[in-house]
């Protein structure tokens, strides 16, 4: 599965941003998908994750009441709307795809992942 990620830029503190990530597969809704962030010298972070049918959803603690994950399966594309964002959560941002939760949260071999987006917030 390819996927792109966009939206991102840089904000202020407070500030919102909403990132998308199209996949380019007829079976888009076969597959849990997710989001996760990385910045330079720190290990990747899970951030979130929705079931097939967007029935579920999972956040890590340090997003949890300030992002929502959502998908829109007859356009082929999940969304991570960012609110009141802090400079902490700046980093790039990754859509990824597999076809359970677990290996999705932990990035195995059939996980797929794309090109990522760059989220800044300045203070």
């Amino acid at each position: 599965v390819q996927l792109q990620a966009s939206g991102g830029g840089l904000v202020q503190a407070g500030e919102s941003l909403r990132l998308s990530c199209r996949a380019s597969t007829v079976h888009f809704s076969s597959y849990v998908m997710g989001w996760f962030r990385q910045t330079t010298g720190k290990e990747r972070e899970f951030v979130a994750a929705i079931g097939r049918s967007g029935e579920s959803t999972e956040y890590s603690d340090s997003v949890k009441g300030r992002f929502t994950i959502s998908r829109d399966n007859a356009r082929n594309t999940v969304y991570l709307q960012m609110n009141s964002l802090k400079p902490e959560d700046t980093a790039v941002y990754v859509c990824a795809a597999d076809t359970a939760l677990v290996p999705l949260k932990l990035w195995v071999g059939t996980t797929s992942r794309g090109q990522g987006t760059q989220v800044t917030v300045s203070s």
